[in-house]
């Protein structure tokens, strides 16, 4: 890959911290610049593997899409570089973690929370789609939470900027849309539909799809097998969002504007695009 046009950076300029994630390629750091002090993740993704599974293109991409991305909800790749063995991606640091563990922990979320989430989801994904960049990996692995509580869209492993129609099968099984099922070519309404499943998500604990067999979750979502566990924890209101959302055909999926507009985001959704009160707010713990 070719060095940054900008200043050289090396794993010198950081003092590393605690490993605080991974995937296939790598591992993630908590780091901090030498000279500002200024906190970040690194993720450092290892030569050897990019080499093995093909990956080099899909980096490139990643990392040109993310770059050029500067939003309030999306995770800032600030820089990168890379030395003989590993690329380095320099990120925001996201210090209250993954959004799922804290579904997980929690159960489910207040309609409250989830309208939050779900407006500031809305407004990046607007901002991301006007940049012609579909994520296509919306899911809730793919969210962090920053010091504040604010959502943060993450990991453009995915992402393409394309304005035609893309025929790539790509994303997670819970979150496909019927379009990516079946292969008849997919646009930027798939993030539509991954925001609808998150939705449900937020406020139900689970995807409204999901079964043990996979096979028979793609069957669900072709079927359009859609149904509201009754509960009195979920309105009618995010009911009608939801299913406005979760429709077959893309180009009826409520738009992303009209989702920032829908009376149930305007009623529940906190002015701030956080869901944890400012004095909750504490000092990122380096090491």
């Amino acid at each position: 890959m070719a060095a940054p046009a900008r200043q050289e950076w090396s794993m010198s300029d950081f003092e590393i911290g605690k490993h605080i994630g991974g995937g296939k390629f790598g591992k993630v750091y908590l780091a901090r610049e030498k000279q500002s002090g200024y906190v970040v993740a690194l993720k450092v993704i290892y030569k050897e593997k990019l080499e093995k599974y093909g990956f080099h293109d899909h980096l490139r991409r990643e990392i040109k899409i993310q770059q050029a991305l500067d939003h309030p909800n999306v995770l800032r790749l600030f820089t990168w570089f890379h030395d003989e063995d590993r690329v380095v991606l320099v990120l925001e640091y996201a210090a209250r973690g993954e959004l799922y563990k804290v579904l997980q922990t929690a159960g489910r979320f207040t309609e409250r929370t989830a309208a939050t989430y779900v407006a500031s989801l809305a407004d990046a994904l607007a901002y991301c789609h006007k940049k012609h960049v579909i994520h296509r990996d919306i899911k809730l692995e793919n969210l962090l939470l920053d010091i504040k509580g604010q959502i943060k869209i993450a990991d453009f492993g995915w992402a393409v900027q394309s304005n035609a129609k893309r025929h790539t099968f790509c994303g997670t099984i819970d979150y496909l849309a019927p379009e990516m099922i079946k292969g008849t070519g997919h646009d930027r309404a798939v993030d539509n539909w991954a925001l609808g499943i998150l939705c449900y998500e937020f406020l139900y604990g689970s995807p409204p799809f999901q079964v043990e067999d996979l096979e028979n979750t793609l069957r669900r979502i072709l079927r359009m097998d859609l149904t509201f566990p009754s509960t009195p924890y979920v309105s009618s209101g995010a009911k009608d969002l939801i299913s406005k959302l979760l429709v077959k055909d893309s180009s009826k999926r409520l738009s992303l504007e009209d989702v920032m507009k829908h009376p149930w985001i305007k009623k529940n959704a906190g002015p701030s695009g956080s869901c944890i009160k400012q004095r909750e707010v504490k000092k990122a713990k380096f090491i």
